[in-house]
């Protein structure tokens, strides 16, 4: 893992593993506003209080009866990306690394707002952690619209990939948006309470909040101007070749993850020419209709320069964009990410591990030899213990022959 913060912790999952349909729970991003809390599971009481009938108070056990769901589903941080933004803004400085993809298991929180005969004059369902403010920072409290809180797949999890939910991820219980950002997965989750009005806590009428469209670099916008960071934008991620590598020709493969949020994934595509053109990619997993897509394309590495892009696209024809629009939080990153690669020939890949490892190319560039000479030089340096492979001697006695002749 990729340490932003160990106290509070938050942690960034490093790019192997977009290259796994279920997230490990060990790889899986960690983001904390506060210091982790330990919740007991046998005294553990949620809350349900509000705009509902009957206030109930519901324990471990009590949620466990109630009918079971299960989804996988795509939990990212609104911030995930903000490293990339110029110019540079306050916060987590994620990468790519900033999400996850993990089997939820639980029960629909609509089954227990209408245990509690959550009212008509609901509007938004207000979530409360057992996480202590840090200081004089407010304490963490999200809502979401009655709308989302209704919708058959949004949970409250007690399970994370067929474990008992991890501390480090809400235990015993969490909120599950699917489709939205992180911010509204609220962790370890003891209170909820039905509102017929906008809550106007810290973190949702300042902080976590977008413009909705990009805006000059540098602007400051008035919070009141923004809304509320709710569904994710379409996003891939180029999880192999990793950026600035070099490796021989022949055949490879560029891989990754890719997921939306409200909207469909519909399909990833490559370039290897800088978006020039684009081919299709094959999606790799069968996640269901929340959880990220692995993906890949085979590729026949010729020797060259290449930059290589996966951009990826929603039901409603919704592309990444080739350039990001700048906001003042710095949320919702999805430009097309860019991996550099070089292909080497053979004969080259042979004299970099061959030779380089021992000598400087000043040394060799040199001897100027004819073919001949430089067979007897392969020859004698394979006796000193050289690690040239035997179908490579050829080739590599050829290059040297032709760059560092007479």
């Amino acid at each position: 893992m990729i340490f932003h913060s160990r106290k509070p912790e938050d942690l960034e999952m490093p790019l192997d593993g977009f290259l796994q349909a279920i997230t490990p729970i060990d790889l899986f991003y960690v983001r904390s506003h506060h210091y982790t809390p330990t919740v007991e599971a046998e005294s553990f009481s949620l809350k349900v209080s509000g705009e509902v009938g009957t206030p109930v108070a519901l324990s471990l056990k009590d949620l466990k009866k109630m009918p079971r769901i299960e989804l996988v589903g795509v939990m990212e941080c609104a911030g995930n990306g903000r490293s990339f933004y110029s110019p540079r803004l306050p916060g987590l400085q994620w990468s790519h690394g900033g999400v996850g993809n993990a089997r939820w298991a639980g029960v629909r929180l609509a089954d227990v707002l209408k245990k509690a005969g959550v009212k008509a004059s609901a509007k938004h369902i207000l979530f409360d952690g057992a996480d202590v403010p840090v200081g004089t920072m407010p304490k963490f409290q999200r809502t979401i619209p009655i709308k989302k809180a209704l919708d058959p797949d949004t949970m409250l999890a007690f399970e994370m990939n067929g474990q008992p939910l991890p501390q480090s991820h809400g235990a015993p219980l969490r909120v599950v948006v699917p489709g939205w950002g992180g911010d509204c997965w609220v962790k370890w989750l003891t209170g909820i309470q039905a509102l017929d009005k906008e809550f106007e806590g810290f973190f949702m009428k300042t902080g976590y909040r977008h413009p909705g469209k990009g805006v000059p670099p540098g602007t400051a916008v008035d919070p009141a101007q923004m809304k509320p960071v709710e569904s994710m934008r379409v996003k891939s991620v180029i999880a192999t070749p990793k950026d600035s590598i070099v490796f021989p020709q022949g055949m490879s493969r560029v891989a990754g993850a890719a997921w939306s949020g409200e909207v469909p994934l519909a399909k990833v595509e490559v370039s290897l020419d800088g978006g020039r053109s684009w081919n299709p990619a094959r999606l790799t997993s069968s996640n269901g209709r929340w959880g990220w897509q692995t993906w890949d394309y085979a590729w026949n590495a010729t020797p060259g320069s290449y930059r290589v892009q996966a951009r990826a696209t929603d039901a409603s024809g919704y592309t990444q964009p080739s350039e990001q629009e700048w906001n003042p939080s710095g949320y919702l990153w999805n430009a097309v990410q860019t991996v550099r690669a070089e292909v080497l020939p053979l004969q080259m890949t042979s004299y970099r591990s061959s030779c380089l490892g021992c000598h400087n190319e000043d040394l060799i560039r040199g001897q100027k030899l004819t073919r001949a000479q430089w067979e007897r030089e392969v020859e004698k340096m394979m006796r000193w213990g050289a690690q040239v492979p035997a179908e490579q001697k050829a080739n590599l006695i050829d290059y040297l022959a032709a760059r560092y002749k007479p």
